[in-house]
């Protein structure tokens, strides 16, 4: 497959920036505040923030190592800050001014010339010239004292081992109380003619192209809230992604505030906060000077904390519908109107920045749905649902269970409600957008919606009144089968979707991933085949979700379009011809890097995991019509460009190296409940130090697996070797396996020498095949 998980730059190329460049700095901050950072020049930032208590600060951040960015296109870690100076213009309002007490502070993070971990805290005024709310600051890193007064209170810096440092900024109001402010407070800070002079200036930073490759990204202002759209895109265009940028616009920090009784709930007259509305303006334009068309996107999900107690989805006895997240968000119902209308503000004034940025208006409405509890409660029973249903709904308290007419009646009810409620919001799109239009997209997700063990579910949820063509794209998403491999229940589900609603494959996006924990980077495998599915059924674009995950795993796709096939992994299903397989000679290599010290002892390092295997087939050749045989497949495979299938004439079984296979030779796995991908597998050796095979070409009608010992059913053979099964095994299911397999090969060298002379006369030929790492 395509794709390669970087830990770290090694040959790509690379370029410099200065030391605190504009684009790398993030913001953070405690809810319920919220600020945002843009780059305003080549050497300017501006910090846009809402302060809602008397003890709000958000701190402006420079990390000494960038974890944030791809490790193909992150700035190089240095820690040492001797000998450098910082210098920019501050310009603020709505802050605590420069002079003040509280007023904007630098927080070092980092250790002292002892090693041992401390901060250091430097008065920005101390360093300044100008007046508190326009100044220029110059910090001399080898000659910094922290402390409020100076020389009095001096407390030297050492600049040599600094983790990470940042400004403090807090309201005018700031008391280092919780209590709340009399009204919100916006701020802003300005920093430009920002420089980094002296002796380590300079870092070095991947400057990594990789060229398109038909994908597109899929974001989240929630997930990227910290840092500036120019670092974002700059990453997804460097990366290969093009065209459509699916961004979620989020739950939780989009909206504005007001308090109520010691609360705060969002908003109702209004729609973005200042810190939410700076940034996506300024992650618009820069889309559109990129040639990017971002799809905006908005669900039916609030971050709990702030939602209004009538908006809420709730079940029969009133339980709110929360997600698991914690701290959770609530589903908004779509039968309250006031509920309703707010989120047609919020959708309007983000369309109203696309057309702004001289965009074409694309919003997506996000999984919209009447929420299921894991006990199999339905959430239809909210005051505005109830009215809406006829004041006395029937009681439906478990979807999953067998339903009667009535409540059939009822979930045909809520779909017809939630497609009108989704209408609405486009409606509001389309006419914020005017004369140019909108396009409109609906994102459905399929393992929730199609769920098997709620077959009535899709009344609800999946309402007739969303069938082509009532809008314009119907994006899918399936991540929790893809997650776990199970391919045919992805295979059904999409099935069930084309059936249901009918959109035709050139008006479907698919989003493929997520990768929610690191230790799951396996899965990557499974979202890129669930991708190059998608190309193959003609969907009109497809998303890798999301950009946090990519960049966090080092995920790199590089299939080159219109190739036709993928260079770097083009196969023939074929196999090598047999007869002139039976006699090779085998050779497994491992790569081990050895270090012999003063002492005579070595240190060893095993570079590869798994043994590499090569065939010299030439002794093989033993007539001229074997001789003709083995040109035309070489030509076939124009030399080693295409790999194949050949049979190792030593290990080819499960069952010892080439005994007749049965199910019960190999362990593929332990079910979990969840999994239902299981890799075939062959292990040598015993205990802690046997090592395992992967087998991506087994013959398909050699395999026999088995659960716990009985012959299993409801599986299939995927690519690469991976048995799937409709349902996934139980926890604690032994899961085995047998097969006969093949081992993925080309041929060596670009060139096949014969002359008939010198094989006549009994000269051996050597033809050489390497085996093939397939990426699975």
């Amino acid at each position: 497959m395509p794709f390669w998980l970087a830990d770290q730059r090694r040959d790509q190329d690379a370029s410099h920036i200065q030391r605190f460049d504009p684009r790398f700095w993030t913001v953070n901050f405690p809810r319920p505040m919220m600020a945002s950072v843009v780059t305003t020049a080549p050497d300017a930032l501006r910090v846009d923030a809402v302060f809602y208590h008397g003890d709000a600060l958000a701190g402006l951040i420079w990390d000494s190592v960038d974890s944030l960015d791809h490790p193909l296109l992150a700035y190089s870690t240095d820690r040492n800050y001797e000998h450098s100076h910082l210098r920019f213009r501050w310009r603020s309002s709505g802050v605590k001014p420069l002079d003040a007490v509280h007023g904007p502070t630098l927080t070092i993070e980092g250790r002292d010339s002892e090693g041992a971990a401390r901060s250091w805290y430097v008065r920005l005024w101390n360093y300044a010239s100008g007046t508190p709310e326009d100044a220029e600051i110059v910090l001399p890193f080898s000659a910094l004292d922290g402390g409020f007064l100076l020389p009095g209170e001096a407390d030297p810096v050492h600049p040599g081992d600094i983790d990470r440092m940042f400004i403090s900024i807090v309201p005018q109001e700031y008391d280092a109380s919780p209590v709340l402010l009399a009204s919100p407070r916006e701020a802003w800070v300005e920093i430009s003619d920002l420089a980094c002079e002296g002796h380590r200036a300079i870092l070095e930073i991947g400057d990594v192209l990789v060229p398109p490759h038909g994908l597109a990204m899929a974001t989240a202002y929630d997930d990227s809230f910290n840092q500036t759209p120019a670092r974002l895109l700059r990453s997804i265009e460097a990366l290969g992604y093009r065209g459509p940028i699916n961004h979620y616009c989020g739950m939780s920090h989009y909206f504005r505030l007001s308090g109520s009784g010691g609360d705060l709930l969002v908003d109702e007259g209004a729609a973005l906060n200042v810190a939410c509305e700076a940034w996506h303006r300024d992650f618009a334009g820069r889309a559109a000077q990129l040639g990017f068309a971002p799809i905006f996107s908005l669900s039916y999900e609030m971050f709990a904390e702030h939602c209004p107690e009538p908006w809420q989805q709730r079940a029969e006895n009133g339980d709110p519908a929360l997600t698991g997240w914690d701290p959770p968000s609530a589903l908004l119902s779509p039968a309250n109107a006031d509920a309703m209308a707010y989120v047609q503000v919020v959708v309007r004034a983000f369309a109203a920045i696309l057309v702004d940025a001289s965009l074409p208006v694309r919003f997506q409405i996000g999984e919209p749905w009447w929420w299921i509890m894991a006990d199999g409660r339905i959430c239809l029973y909210d005051d505005a649902a109830v009215a809406a249903f006829g004041g006395a709904p029937v009681s439906l308290p478990d979807i999953r269970a067998p339903l009667d007419s009535g409540q059939i009646a009822l979930l045909d009810a809520a779909g017809a409600l939630l497609a009108s409620s989704t209408d609405a919001l486009a409606d509001a799109v389309r006419d914020e957008a005017g004369e140019a239009g909108a396009e409109i997209l609906l994102l459905v997700y399929l393992p929730t919606v199609l769920d098997d063990q709620a077959p009535h579910a899709r009344r609800a949820n999946v309402p007739p009144g969303w069938a082509w063509p009532a809008y314009d794209v119907l994006q899918l998403e399936d991540y929790d089968w893809v997650s776990a491999g199970n391919f045919a229940a992805q295979r059904k589900g999409l099935a069930a979707m084309d059936a249901r609603l009918g959109y035709p494959a050139a008006q479907q996006h698919y989003l493929s991933g997520f990768v929610l924990r690191p230790e799951d980077e396996a899965q990557w495998t499974h979202i890129v085949r669930a991708a190059e599915d998608a190309r193959d059924r003609d969907v009109a674009a497809r998303f890798i979700w999301a950009l946090p995950q990519v960049a966090r795993d080092g995920f790199t796709y590089f299939r080159i379009e219109g190739t036709g096939s993928d260079d770097v992994n083009a196969f023939d299903p074929v196999d090598f011809p047999l007869h002139l397989g039976r006699d090779a000679q085998v050779t497994g290599s491992f790569s081990t890097r050895i270090v012999t010290g003063l002492s005579g002892h070595e240190l060893r390092n095993t570079q590869w995991a798994d043994a590499r295997l090569s065939y010299d087939v030439g002794g093989a050749i033993r007539s001229e019509s074997d001789l003709g045989d083995l040109l035309a497949f070489f030509r076939a495979r124009r030399g080693p460009a295409r790999a194949f299938r050949f049979r190792d004439p030593i290990d080819h079984s499960s069952s010892g190296m080439s005994g007749t296979p049965a199910g019960l030779d190999q362990q593929i796995g332990i079910g979990d409940g969840t999994t239902a991908a299981f890799p075939l597998v062959k292990r040598y050796g015993e205990g802690e130090d046997d090592q395992l095979r992967r087998i991506t070409r087994p013959v398909a009608s050699s395999i026999a697996v088995t659960l716990n010992g009985a012959a299993a059913s409801g599986w299939s053979l995927e690519p690469g070797g991976i048995i799937a099964f409709e349902t996934p095994p139980a926890d604690g299911d032994d899961i085995r396996a047998g097969f006969l397999f093949d081992v993925p090969v080309r041929f060596a060298d670009d060139s096949l020498s014969v002359s008939l002379a010198t094989f006549a006369a009994g000269e051996a030929l050597s033809v050489l095949l390497a085996e093939v790492r397939e990426a699975v």
